[in-house]
């Protein structure tokens, strides 16, 4: 029986390469496994843009654009729970660096938003840029601290007024025949009674004729 390293010590050491461009009989066809006309067929590899598709329409032309989208305006954060922070010492002051040196961020690029996922049983001082209600009651809880990225003292926005249209003068209430009280009304013709009556002009004079008191 023959092993495979003497089978393989008779082949030669260097495969005959493929030789093109001798027609159809030499096994790469009359192209010479370049392919058909176009930059295919040239020497060399062809030039393509980025996203270039061959001729058809390319994907980033594909894709709808229309409408709008907040992923543009959207916030960013590394989050970490407070089941993640038993892993420091009581009393310890917990930053991103401190995250960072334990694994539970990749970097400080984001701010961190610490979630109240699990349970904290450590008195700690923790400086994030965020925290969910449940996380920030847990760490009260135990007898820490929550601070903002400045070292202040964490507090949520006050809730936002709700807006309270003023109120408008409905119609039908210009006069008493539209509604308006029996008091306007009295009102009204009241004061209209105080003002004097004005004197009836006198008739004119004929013509050629004097005014008495010219006489």
């Amino acid at each position: 029986m023959s092993m495979i390293h003497e089978i393989t010590a008779a082949a030669p050491r260097n495969k005959r390469p493929m030789r093109k461009g001798r027609g159809e009989g030499s096994g790469k066809g009359k192209t010479a496994g370049r392919g058909g006309k176009g930059s295919s067929a040239r020497a060399g590899s062809p030039h393509w843009k980025p996203g270039h598709e061959g001729g058809q329409t390319p994907i980033h032309r594909r894709m709808p654009k229309r409408g709008f989208s907040n992923d543009d305006f959207a916030r960013n954060w590394y989050i970490v729970n407070v089941a993640d922070l038993g892993s420091f010492d009581d009393g310890a002051t917990v930053d991103p660096a401190a995250l960072e040196e334990k694994g539970l961020i990749p970097d400080q690029k984001l701010p961190v938003k610490i979630l109240g996922n699990g349970e904290l049983s450590k008195r700690l001082t923790i400086v994030a840029g965020w925290y969910s209600h449940g996380a920030f009651d847990k760490i009260s809880q135990a007898g820490g601290s929550a601070q903002d990225p400045k070292g202040q003292k964490f507090e949520f926005p006050k809730p936002k007024k709700k807006f309270i249209p003023r109120e408008t003068k409905k119609p039908g209430k210009k006069g008493a025949a539209e509604g308006e009280p029996a008091a306007d009304a009295a009102a009204a013709t009241a004061k209209a009674s105080e003002k004097p009556a004005k004197a009836p002009e006198a008739p004119a004079a004929p013509a050629g004729e004097l005014p008495a008191s010219a006489e």
